[in-house]
């Protein structure tokens, strides 16, 4: 009996903004681009993102990350991410976009080991930024009264 068809993509892509468009038209109701953002999963196995909606399951074009930095709190470290799921910042894996300098973070080391990027929305940013400081031996990051030094790709 043959298996499931192969996944190939059908003209959903996920921007680096976090903006949704199908075959070019941007999907403006706001309750299907929630589930997307929900719905994004890599299949380490295929090596691919697809969103799963249900027992719909569809590959996905990326502009750059399958998954986003919703929120950030200092007080623990704790980074909040687009498909609902929360974790610890790994600070050390902060870097600059490529594409335009937004920060990027890796995070599902559980899911693949070198783990997936995502991208931090503007605000949850805003409130990393927050919270680096300038300490003697550098910026940075303050998590839980502890700081934690800034990358060199970041510190400069």
């Amino acid at each position: 009996m043959p298996g499931p068809p192969r996944l190939t993509p059908f003209g959903l892509v996920l921007h680096r903004d976090g903006r949704w468009t199908h075959e070019g038209a941007p999907i403006l109701n706001r309750k299907l681009r929630a589930a997307f953002d929900r719905g994004v999963r890599y299949l380490p196995d295929e090596g691919v993102y697809v969103v799963q909606l249900g027992r719909f399951r569809g590959q996905i074009e990326l502009e750059e990350t399958g998954l986003f930095v919703t929120g950030f709190d200092a007080g623990d470290g704790r980074v909040w991410l687009s498909d609902r799921s929360e974790e610890s910042l790994e600070v050390a894996s902060l870097r600059p976009s490529p594409q335009d300098g937004a920060l990027l973070c890796t995070v599902k080391r559980g899911l693949v080991p070198d783990g997936l990027p995502a991208r931090f929305f503007q605000a949850a940013q805003a409130e990393l930024l927050a919270a680096v400081e300038d300490t003697p031996a550098g910026p940075a990051l303050v998590l839980g009264g502890s700081p934690h030094p800034l990358p060199a790709c970041l510190a400069g």
